[in-house]
């Protein structure tokens, strides 16, 4: 019934047509009858691998054809360059991020950090901050606290480090970042999530800020992660949701056979690695109402959001999934199943999170989320999922068939197969080549060391992968071109996508575990027109527009963009919605739907601009 393939030809694709070293029988998708999905692994194991984090069965070893596992290899000699690293010449390589030890003993140590997109200065170009993680030697006082780093844009493709000035150093261990103009006076906010207490950085104006976590009662404590501004409730205020992964005690940390911790939840292919998450307790999650006078309130049960399970909450995003003008929640749980709360409208949400699809994956079995992104890839006006997880696994593209219903069709849509050796953290839909379709990005980089002494075909440090969107119909890996970003073998964690040098070209920034942030430049060779959206919302919805949606059409398409704060691995991206227009040299129509539930049309004088749309202004 089913067609074979080798492995080497799957290689093949992954490499770009380099040959690999290894072969072992898989089943093609392809062959399948109509509507009919594979397995949810094609390999050939049949249990899975036993540890801490969930992942699918042990896959065979993919090998380039210099046998370095195709996590690390599989370059091409030749072919378009789509990402050029540039940051040296950028002037970010002089930070490095820090993350406990080298040896990382525990998993505080290897979850890295995440970049936020933000014009703090209010310039019109886009500035990059850098969360930095710590050590038990820092917190003990022992060495100087690993500081985060706010980049400045200087206009001239160069970056200065500006932090300090700033103040918003951080100086904990530090985890995510979320991006908003939380008290609407007009000058985004930033908040960091930490080990320890968090972070809500507010912007003075004057090119510094002042934390406010304790007075607006947000601070948290223990383990917090990727979290969400999104206005919940329509009283056009931005509301803060703040998912919890593990209870980590440092006095009692966790080691196979101690404290309560199985060995089974210590070991990976049988080797000793970190603990957890599984055998950790849980933290719970957070929904922070904001009352308008510069504090919040907890109402995490009242609105049905506490995660009574405790799973190990990574990324969380308010976006609207069934398209009734109010933003719903989703959270990628670690190792657990995920979240879909759907908003009522009354103040509480509905865990749809099984009836919706999104908990599982198509096989029915949990996944170890780490990332989320939001985006319609079939044009269709739905917001579609994205969720990197573990290596030995997939990672999970969700279609939205409308009302939130979600199919997981990663085989159909060719992102499964070649995807299972990566370990994915941050995401993105981005229409890197400007032709109307969002294409997919994610980072990538293991959690523990150990893989590089083993021929598992996996790596400690990764290169990150590119999909191209053909049409809405099937996603195809983009080649690494050997010295281009795409090649870049690092231990990739958080990441951003958005427009920094204002040429219409979506750029990339990845935060890189023990190492320099990395700054990808989008060179890619296409002529093609885009338009670019700053929202600017009016009384009745947030100031900076969170939770809006755009739909743009031209060049006989209609394009779906959000306004959205988190996601992806606790990261914010580019705050304006990018539409590559194709060959198109005038824009029929621009839709706004605003938080306020205020529906307007727009026109814009031209294509390949920056366009400030404001409430209360169209038609």
């Amino acid at each position: 019934m089913f067609e074979t393939l080798r492995i080497a030809t799957l290689c093949g694709l992954l490499a770009g047509g380099i040959p690999a070293l290894v072969s072992a029988q898989v089943t093609n998708p392809a062959t399948l009858p109509s509507g009919q999905q594979p397995p949810a692994t094609s390999a050939p194991a049949s249990t899975p691998a036993p540890g801490g984090m969930s992942g699918g069965p042990s896959q065979p070893a993919l090998f380039d054809e210099q046998h370095r596992p195709i996590t690390a290899g599989g370059f091409v000699a030749s072919g378009p360059v789509i990402f050029e690293d540039i940051s040296e010449k950028a002037g970010l390589t002089h930070w490095t991020h820090k993350m406990g030890t080298r040896e990382k003993k525990y998993i505080i140590e290897t979850k890295g950090g995440g970049i936020g997109l933000i014009d703090y200065d209010n310039d019109g170009w886009l500035d990059i901050y850098v969360v930095n993680g710590s050590t038990f030697d820092a917190l003990d006082g022992k060495e100087t606290p690993p500081h985060a780093a706010l980049f400045h844009n200087n206009h001239d493709g160069t970056f200065t480090d500006v932090a300090a000035k700033a103040g918003v150093t951080n100086d904990r261990w530090g985890i995510g970042v979320a991006i908003a103009d939380y008290d609407n006076d007009g000058w985004p906010d930033i908040y960091v999530t930490n080990w320890g207490q968090n972070r809500l950085y507010h912007n003075n104006h004057d090119g510094t800020f002042t934390d406010v976590a304790e007075r607006a009662g947000v601070q948290l404590g223990n383990w917090s992660t990727g979290a969400t501004w999104g206005d919940y409730d329509g009283d056009g205020r931005l509301d803060l949701f703040v998912p919890g992964y593990v209870h980590f005690d440092r006095d009692h940390l966790p080691s196979g056979g101690d404290n309560g911790v199985p060995d089974t939840f210590c070991t990976f292919r049988g080797v000793g690695v970190i603990c957890g998450p599984r055998g950790l307790k849980g933290e719970p999650d957070h929904l922070f109402h904001n009352k308008g006078d510069g504090t919040f309130t907890d109402v995490s049960e009242k609105a049905g959001v506490a995660d009574k399970p405790g799973y190990y909450g990574l990324a969380s995003l308010f976006v609207d999934m069934n398209n009734d003008g109010k933003v719903d929640l989703l959270v990628a749980n670690d190792s657990t199943p995920n979240y879909l709360y759907i908003n009522k409208g009354d103040g509480t949400f509905e865990d749809d999170s099984y009836s919706s699809g999104y908990a599982l994956d198509e096989a029915g079995r949990e996944t170890a989320s780490m990332g989320i992104a939001a985006g319609d890839f079939e044009n269709n006006g739905n917001e579609d999922i994205f969720n990197t997880t573990f290596s030995d696994d997939y990672k999970v593209l969700y279609r939205n068939d409308g009302d939130a219903n979600m199919t997981d069709v990663s085989y159909q849509m060719g992102i499964a197969e070649i995807s299972v050796p990566f370990l994915g953290w941050g995401d993105a839909f981005l229409d890197y080549d400007n032709d109307g379709w969002k294409d997919l990005m994610m980072a990538d980089g293991h959690v523990y060391p150990q893989v590089d002494l083993h021929p598992w075909g996996t790596s400690w440090a990764e290169r990150p992968m590119l999909f191209h969107n053909i049409g809405g119909k099937k996603f195809e890996a983009v080649p690494a071109v050997e010295g281009s970003g795409l090649a870049d073998v690092i231990t990739g964690r958080g990441m951003a996508e958005g427009d920094l040098f204002n040429d219409g070209k979506l750029d990339v920034v990845i935060n890189v575990m023990d190492g320099h942030p990395v700054l990808l430049r989008n060179v890619n060779p296409d002529h093609n027109h885009w338009l670019e959206l700053k929202l600017v919302g009016g009384p009745k919805s947030p100031r900076d527009a969170v939770g809006a949606t755009v739909y743009v059409t031209a060049n006989g398409m209609k394009q779906r963009g959000d306004v959205l704060s988190g996601g992806s691995y606790a990261s914010t991206n580019d705050p304006r919605p990018h539409f590559g227009l194709g060959q198109a040299t005038k824009v029929d129509d621009i839709e706004v739907h605003w938080p306020s539930g205020k529906v307007e049309h727009f026109t814009v004088p031209g294509v390949d601009r920056i366009v400030t749309i404001t409430e209360g202004s169209g038609k």
